[in-house]
């Protein structure tokens, strides 16, 4: 008698969905037999099909959340969420704009500003571009990205001097120290009877900061306003007013209230403006990456059909014996469930536990394999962050391990359902 003979032996005719019975025999079908290694086999690559698909959908999903996240914090943190620019006039009242801007709910403080593209050397003699951002010293100090990561330096007395702050991937380029001399290029100079000769000056570094985002590390230049003024040809103006508000979602709602609130013509922009292609294009590319991903967990699903169908043809004679002895339709439909769902799930959880760690651990599995290789793997002078960001949403992962669960049942129903369906007489025919 075979083994599903052997139980069925003991089992009364009508058992209780998916009572112990029917676990027993899912249990027999999922151990490997040396007759039913083709079956084994399949099995495992569905379970190592669904696990890999699961865990590459945490790990890219979260990825694709740390880049946003932490390139929106360090946008955010440096560049104001609305800006107004004036119209008609210079800003010349820009004191008495920023303190009613202020009073505005929902703004945290106004920067007035004035900015500049320059060519920028050392004492090497290298010579790089950067943006000249000419602020106030408590505004630089309220930009807590710059504040914060100061590495070299101060920005004490920022104000009353004529040094600036230098971006410490730029000071690297350039061969700058503190203390040193950086001279600043700019193409909009004085006006002679021969022309505009470009602007040249010489600024001491006062302050070396590191925001973290290789872009700005790499170009940002920031200047005593006073001091920008008069090396851009703005003298008591300044050609925006950057405001940063406590909810940087809600720009858009409170651009009227800001319009009003300066008591002069201007107009505004915001940040979801200015940077709507870059993150747009973040989002396209997460949603193709999970569309990829999800075909890795469907194709796993697909082996489990084609497992499944082959363990119903190898287990023919048992179905049989067990419909002889009364097992329902039911019964058997459900043992096939089992069997296929079991698989699924174990995928599922050991891709789970795969994808966390690998997200929990990134940074330490980058350096690993860079160290390994030999080779800068995440190159922060292209990727614009200077180390691998992931960030686990909750949501997200809930609804991975539900799709993969869920494919993982749909592909057990087909065969189950066969299985159901297999006539007793025609199975033991030729038996």
């Amino acid at each position: 008698m075979t083994a599903a003979g052997q139980m069925v032996a003991e089992a009364p005719s009508s058992t209780r969905p998916f009572s112990r019975f029917e676990w027993m025999i899912a249990g027999r079908y999922l151990r490997a037999r040396r007759r039913d290694a083709g079956v084994s086999v399949i099995a495992g690559f569905s379970f190592v099909g669904i696990m890999l698909g699961v865990a590459a959908l945490i790990i890219v999903m979260s990825v694709m959340n740390g880049f946003r996240g932490e390139l929106l914090s360090r946008i955010l943190g440096v560049n104001g969420h609305v800006i107004l620019y004036p119209i008609d006039s210079p800003l010349k009242d820009y004191d008495a704009v920023a303190a009613r801007l202020e009073k505005v709910p929902g703004v945290k403080f106004a920067m007035p500003l004035v900015q500049g593209q320059v060519l920028a050397s050392g004492s090497s003699g290298t010579s790089s571009g950067a943006l000249v951002k000419g602020v106030q010293g408590a505004d630089l100090a309220k930009l807590t990205p710059v504040a914060s990561n100061i590495k070299q330096g101060s920005l004490k007395d920022f104000d009353k001097g004529d040094g600036v702050a230098v971006g410490s991937r730029l000071a690297q380029a350039l061969g700058l120290r503190l203390g040193d001399n950086i001279t600043l290029v700019s193409p909009e100079g004085d006006v002679t009877p021969f022309g505009t000769s470009p602007r040249v000056k010489a600024y001491p570094v006062t302050a070396i900061f590191e925001i973290g985002l290789s872009e700005y590390d790499a170009a940002y230049v920031y200047m005593p306003l006073h001091q920008a003024q008069l090396y851009f040809n703005q003298q008591d103006q300044v050609q925006s007013i950057e405001m940063f508000v406590d909810d940087p979602d809600q720009v858009g709602a409170m651009q009227p209230e800001i319009e009003k609130a300066a008591g002069r013509p201007n107009y505004t922009t915001t940040w979801q403006t200015q940077n709507e292609s870059f993150f747009s294009a973040l989002n396209v590319e997460r949603n193709v990456m999970f569309i990829i991903l999800t075909l890795i967990v469907l194709v796993a699903a697909l082996n489990i059909i084609s497992g499944l169908f082959m363990l119903v043809k190898d287990k023919g004679r048992d179905i049989a014996i067990l419909r002889t002895m009364g097992a329902t339709k039911g019964a058997v439909m459900r043992v096939f469930l089992i069997t296929g769902a079991s698989i699924g799930i174990a995928g599922t959880a050991a891709g789970l536990v795969l994808g966390v760690v690998f997200c929990l651990n990134i940074e330490n599995i980058r350096q690993f394999f860079s160290w390994l290789s030999g080779t800068t793997l995440f190159n922060p002078e292209f990727y614009f962050l200077s180390q691998l960001p992931a960030e686990v949403d909750s949501s997200e992962v809930i609804m991975v391990v539900a799709m993969a669960i869920g494919l993982s049942f749909l592909a057990t129903i087909l065969p189950s359902w066969q299985a159901s369906r297999l006539d007793p007489v025609e199975a033991l025919r030729y038996e």
